[in-house]
């Protein structure tokens, strides 16, 4: 059984354990100053900060996300950026990864956010399948400096 829930202070150990897999995927590493402002970041409870929850099989975390509200030029109200999902491979296919996005849209509605994105590589393609489903892709390609 899969249960969400916000991340904890007690957290940081399987966060950071996740996170690295998560990053390992896309073929980055960060020094671990970043894991720790991250971190601090993610339980801060700050407003306009970022926020995150994982996904428990049995109360062992197995997947992560994160999120933010920012402001929106066309838009009054914020807008939610997902920015990172992540399920253990070996738990993929049991429904957290959609869990932890239901999670985000729920926050999303408390928050009176109108809408919730996130970017992906195109070669992430168990991860397009889901989000096909849960979302609705756009023809915006993504510039970085």
């Amino acid at each position: 059984m899969i249960s969400i829930r916000p991340i904890a202070r007690q957290d940081k150990p399987a966060w950071a354990a996740l996170w690295r897999r998560y990053l390992a995927f896309y073929e980055t590493t960060l020094p671990d100053d970043v894991y720790d402002s991250a971190f601090d970041r993610l339980i801060s409870g700050r407003d306009h900060e970022f926020c995150g929850f994982l996904a428990c099989e049995d109360d062992v975390p197995v997947g992560l996300t994160h999120y933010l509200f920012h402001r929106h030029c066309w838009k009054i109200e914020d807008v939610c950026y997902l920015q990172d999902l992540y399920v253990d491979p070996e738990c993929r296919g049991g429904g957290a990864a959609a869990a932890l996005i239901e999670a985000v849209y729920a926050a999303a509605d408390a928050a009176g956010a109108p809408a919730v994105y996130w970017m992906t590589q195109n070669f992430n393609t168990g991860g397009r399948r889901l989000y096909e489903r849960v979302g609705k892709p756009t023809p915006f390609i993504r510039f970085n400096r």
